[in-house]
């Protein structure tokens, strides 16, 4: 399924970290931002979540909530968190279901190896459910930048 701006986004229900039933569509009338990375503690992923933690209050200003998905467990997704601090749920995606949805649970390659996994993607989504910004290529370091700089 390929996904693009304008389309409506797919509605999924899943646990936190923390076991707490979330549902993309309980956030109609607010903004999501909602990122996929490939796996907790990873440097890539540490860079994006702490750039996103350090100017979480910018984007709350700005009316998103966030929401980080990985194909990690919740024990992971636990020690993660708490580890980095992080002030926004990661959502428990063992099964693949929502990377799937959206499209970014595909065949890999590092080294000749051939592997599932996801590729680094984040979606900007609108109170009325629509996908508003799809960026592909993030700037782990700066990518509360690049949404916020899209929105304006």
């Amino acid at each position: 399924m390929s996904l693009n701006v304008g389309d409506i986004a797919p509605d999924f229900t899943t646990t936190d970290q923390d076991g707490n039933e979330v549902k993309l569509s309980a956030f109609k009338g607010e903004k999501v931002i909602l990122y996929f990375y490939p796996k907790d503690d990873t440097p890539g992923c540490t860079a994006q979540a702490c750039n996103l933690r350090d100017n979480y209050d910018l984007l709350l200003s700005k009316g998103y909530k966030v929401l980080g998905v990985s194909a990690d467990d919740h024990k992971s997704h636990i020690k993660f968190r708490k580890k980095y601090n992080l002030p926004f749920p990661l959502l428990i995606d063992t099964d693949h279901q929502i990377v799937e949805a959206y499209g970014v649970w595909t065949e890999k390659t590092t080294f000749g190896h051939k592997y599932m996994g996801i590729i680094r993607t984040t979606f900007v989504i609108s109170g009325e459910g629509m996908i508003e910004e799809i960026i592909q290529k993030v700037d782990t370091e700066h990518h509360t930048d690049q949404i916020v700089s899209k929105s304006e």
